[in-house]
């Protein structure tokens, strides 16, 4: 068996919160008209190719004002023109990978608030799916839009056992093959390193590149790693920003358990403040790995700013 070294998953439970039912209100998303090419695809299905960018500034803070000209999209080194371009609040489909393991046990309680001010965020067209992995990746509750289902079955979560993260992942990609929307995310509330799964780095981070969901990530490692550590918590949180990084996500450390429920509403947030930046490629039907670059174009008075974006796509094959 392969135990692998990642980090990421937390969920909840305690007895007084099993006992209260969540209201989750959900955003009311406002009605919008938009072509159907905006039901943008990271794959080359059909010939709109369409990369969900999200501009930060230094420090972190989202920028919402850009408009087409600002960007500049360059695959396998040729510049594309850019025939497609949204600010649009799209429906999402949302994994939320949780980490139930033993040392979870103490952190239940913020991981849940996090939970509920992450929903607190969707749009009433959003679904959901939740995965918890211990010493076993489970899918606990596959597609639905009751985010109250998600938060009541994290609350009765006893934690105990090991970290299977990478596993975790597997399956919530197979999962989202059953998505109803082309915008797709996974999250993931953890606080330690993979030392449990089958997967291996390598087969995940290849999975993680032909399919079209953004990770994201919230890693509550303890700030005071060492030498002594153990080395799938040393090696956790690097894995965490390569593997988010590469879909166009985001790792965020949670360096103060308090910070937890503050962070998971900035991703809700994020993954709402994205700009969709479409394109024909010349050579969509190739089979073949693309890679894609997204540049900034910005007026000398602004700020440097940084593009967070996926790295490319695998066109279809004829």
């Amino acid at each position: 068996m392969v135990r692998a070294a990642v980090c990421v998953g937390a969920l909840f439970s305690i007895s007084v919160l099993a006992q209260v039912p969540a209201t989750i209100a959900p955003r009311v998303r406002p009605p919008v008209s938009r072509p159907e090419q905006s039901q943008g695809i990271l794959r080359a299905d059909s010939s709109l190719v369409v990369i969900p960018t999200w501009v930060t500034t230094a420090s972190g803070a989202s920028v919402t004002t850009l408009n087409k000209e600002n960007f500049r999209v360059i695959e396998n080194n040729v510049e594309q023109p850019i025939a497609y371009f949204n600010k649009d609040d799209a429906p999402l489909s949302i994994g939320l990978l949780f980490d139930t393991s033993g040392s979870m046990r103490n952190k239940m309680e913020k991981a849940s608030e996090s939970v509920v001010e992450f929903f607190k965020t969707a749009n009433t067209e959003d679904e959901f799916f939740l995965v918890e992995f211990n010493d076993r990746a489970k899918l606990m509750i596959p597609f639905t839009r009751d985010s109250g289902e998600i938060y009541s079955r994290i609350v009765r979560t006893k934690p105990a056992g090991k970290t299977s993260l990478l596993d975790a992942i597997q399956v919530g990609l197979k999962q989202m093959k059953k998505a109803r929307h082309a915008r797709k995310a996974i999250v993931i509330i953890s606080d330690g390193g993979d030392n449990w799964s089958w997967h291996t780095v390598r087969q995940i981070r290849g999975a993680l590149v032909e399919s079209d969901v953004q990770l994201y990530a919230m890693g509550i490692f303890d700030a005071k790693l060492t030498g002594r550590s153990p080395a799938e918590n040393r090696r956790g949180p690097a894995l965490l920003e390569e593997l988010a990084g590469q879909t166009g996500g985001r790792h965020y450390p949670v360096g103060d358990l308090n910070d937890l429920p503050s962070i998971s509403a900035k991703i809700g947030t994020d993954l709402r403040n994205e700009y969709l930046l479409g394109y024909y490629p010349a050579d969509s039907r190739d089979g073949k790995y693309h890679h894609v670059k997204v540049n900034l174009s910005l007026p000398d008075n602004m700020p440097p700013l940084r593009a967070n974006y996926r790295r490319g796509y695998f066109a279809s094959p004829e």
